[in-house]
C-alpha cells in the first residue's frame, strides 16, 4: 500500500489522446525496446486530455524562464501488462548489478525488491489502487536543449537508489569539498528544480522519490496536493498505433549535455 492508496477515485472519463508535436518524445521507447507487452497496436506516448493541456503549459512556463530548454518526454501512458513486465524487468537488472540470483530466494533478493518498489509502482489489478502511469495521469520527462538533446540531471531515468531522489544533488553541493564536484551538483540541482517549478506550477505533483516523475489527477497528486479525490483512474484504452504522426522525437539514449 502506498500513502495515496486509500483516496477514492471519481474518473472524469476524459480520454487517453497522443502527445502533440509541440512535446518532444525520447525515441525509441526504452520499454518498447525492452520487450514490454504493448501490443501491435499500443502507443506509450499518450495522456489525459487535461494532463496533455497541463504539460503544454509546463513548457511555455519553462522557455519563458530558460529559452533555450524545452520538455523531453521519456514515458507517460502505461497499462497494467507492462507495469508488471517493468517490475520484474527492474528487479531482474538490479539484482545482476548487484550479482544476485534472481531466481534464488534470499535477504538480498528481498532488499532488491524491497528497494525497486520505491520507485516502480506494484501492478494492482485492484481497480481502487491502480499503478499511476496506467491511469493517463503521469509522465516521465526530463528537459532537453533546443535541438533536442536531453540535458544532465544527474542520473538516469529509472535510477534506482538516492541519487533519484529530487533533492540529491542540493546536498552533495552543500557537502562537497572538490570545488568541481560542488559545482557539478549544483547544476544538476539547479536543472532538476527548474524541471519541478515549471512543473508544479502547471498544476502537477511530484513523486517523492523520483526527480523525473510528475502527475495531475491520479491518486499520488491528490495526496500531495490535498485532494479529497482523484480525478483519473486506471485505462487500458488501446491507443491509436503510433499515435500522433507529426509528434517529434529524439533518441533515448544515454548521453546528456
Amino acid at each position: 500500500m502506498r500513502p495515496w492508496s486509500p483516496i477514492p477515485i471519481h474518473d472524469c472519463a476524459e480520454p487517453l489522446l497522443p502527445l502533440p508535436a509541440d512535446l518532444l518524445r525520447l525515441e525509441p521507447h526504452p520499454y518498447v525496446m525492452a520487450g514490454a507487452p504493448y501490443g501491435a497496436d499500443a502507443c506509450p506516448f499518450r495522456l489525459r486530455q487535461g494532463v496533455i493541456e497541463r504539460l503544454l503549459q509546463a513548457q511555455r512556463l519553462l522557455q519563458a524562464r530558460s529559452p533555450g530548454y524545452r520538455l523531453a518526454i521519456f514515458d507517460a501512458w502505461r497499462p497494467l501488462a507492462v507495469q508488471r513486465f517493468m517490475v520484474a524487468y527492474a528487479i531482474t537488472e538490479e539484482c545482476q548489478r548487484r550479482g544476485i540470483d534472481p531466481q534464488q530466494p534470499s535477504p538480498q533478493l528481498d532488499a532488491v525488491e524491497q528497494e525497486v518498489g520505491r520507485f516502480w509502482a506494484p501492478p494492482s489489478e485492484d481497480p481502487a489502487t491502480p499503478p499511476p502511469h496506467s491511469t493517463g495521469a503521469a509522465v516521465d520527462l526530463t528537459l532537453a536543449d533546443s535541438d533536442g538533446a536531453p540535458l544532465d540531471l544527474g542520473s538516469a531515468i529509472d535510477a534506482i537508489g538516492p541519487v533519484s531522489e529530487p533533492d540529491h544533488f542540493g546536498g552533495v553541493a552543500r557537502e562537497a569539498i572538490d570545488p568541481a564536484l560542488r559545482s557539478q551538483a549544483a547544476r544538476f540541482q539547479q536543472r532538476r528544480d527548474l524541471l519541478a517549478a515549471v512543473m508544479l506550477e502547471a498544476g502537477f505533483a511530484q513523486h517523492p522519490n523520483e526527480w523525473w516523475h510528475f502527475s495531475h489527477g491520479d491518486q499520488l497528486w491528490a495526496w500531495r496536493t490535498g485532494q479529497a479525490q482523484a480525478l483519473y483512474g486506471r485505462s487500458e484504452e488501446a491507443p491509436i498505433k503510433g499515435g500522433s504522426p507529426t509528434a517529434q522525437a529524439a533518441p533515448a539514449s544515454s548521453s546528456f549535455t
